[in-house]
């Protein structure tokens, strides 16, 4: 079986409003995708759980510290999974075959402009970084925001810390002129965890092409996501959806630089098939069916294993 990197699930957020949710199967009750035995059984062996804070409460620290705190204490004390902080973490969850368990946060509103809070979150093991949800916020505009506006004076200088700690920054709340700011300042790859293409089904969630062009031009990696209207327009969505996406950044020349963030527990409906992590191997066959096994193994996690070695603190 492949080995499988997810770059986005919100089983952190569910956790948090129903306490007696955990990952293994029979706390999950049929109300998480994200269970231990699914992920086991999909082969998957890199798991990012985001600290999503709600719209409603988007200010609120404690809401995101609350899901740090669920992912030491619900997620890092399964047995057989590991923290990864560094390539190093990684590496040596590859070689003993650990699930690894890596941390992000989507959307610094609650951080506040405070940068001590920052620094909390990455001793507490945040690594990724989205810096908005879909809406404006003090550092950009997110893809939703009617007005397009880009980083704010506070959103570069968070670019800036960000890059210092060592957090990778996603861009797939970003608003577009936010992208085209932070491809400026940044001077690290930086990636997209769970964003299609726009040229297949027009979203403002979605990546044009020229941004996907300089997301590979960045060394950057782009996580194709199981969400049915990022997918396609007619409903339900299908594996098949899922493929025309991969072909298209296949066609742009990001077959190196292509992954998957499903948004498991993130989303209400799912892609026929593609229903929660245990359902992976259905998605790999059907990839077989199309390209090599060499060019499969990266889409499903070789791809984002490179990046992340690259672009984690080594140690």
């Amino acid at each position: 079986m492949m080995r499988i990197t997810d770059l986005h699930c919100d089983a952190l957020f569910k956790m948090q409003r129903d306490p007696k949710l955990s990952l293994r199967e029979a706390d999950a009750d049929g109300k998480l995708d994200v269970t231990l035995e699914r992920l086991r059984e999909g082969g998957v062996s890199a798991q990012v759980f985001a600290i999503y804070v709600p719209e409603d409460k988007p200010m609120e620290p404690q809401t995101a510290l609350h899901q740090a705190e669920l992912f030491w204490s619900k997620v890092l004390t399964e047995p057989g999974v590991r923290l990864i902080r560094t390539a190093a973490d990684l590496e040596e969850a590859e070689r003993t075959g650990a699930l690894g368990a890596l941390l992000s946060l989507e959307g610094v509103d609650c951080l506040r402009e405070q940068w001590w809070s920052l620094t909390l979150l990455y001793r507490l093991g945040v690594r990724l970084l989205g810096l908005t949800w879909n809406h404006a916020n003090w550092a950009a505009d997110g893809a939703m925001e009617p007005r397009g506006g880009g980083l704010t004076r506070a959103g570069r200088r968070l670019v800036n810390e960000c890059e210092k700690l060592g957090i990778l920054l996603d861009v797939s709340h970003l608003s577009e002129r936010g992208f085209w700011e932070l491809k400026e300042l940044a001077t690290r790859p930086f990636f997209a965890s769970h964003s299609n293409a726009k040229a297949l089904h027009s979203h403002p969630r979605n990546l044009t092409d020229d941004q996907i062009r300089a997301l590979i031009e960045a060394d950057g990696l782009l996580g194709l996501t199981f969400v049915p209207f990022f997918l396609a327009g007619a409903q339900p969505a299908r594996i098949d959806d899922v493929l025309r996406h991969v072909e298209h950044i296949c066609v742009l020349g990001g077959s190196s630089h292509l992954a998957f963030g499903s948004d498991f527990d993130g989303i209400e409906t799912h892609v026929a098939g593609l229903a929660h992590p245990g359902e992976y191997p259905a998605l790999a066959e059907a990839l077989l069916k199309r390209y090599p096994e060499s060019l499969v193994s990266g889409f499903l996690g070789g791809n984002a294993t490179r990046f992340l070695m690259d672009n984690l603190p080594q140690r």
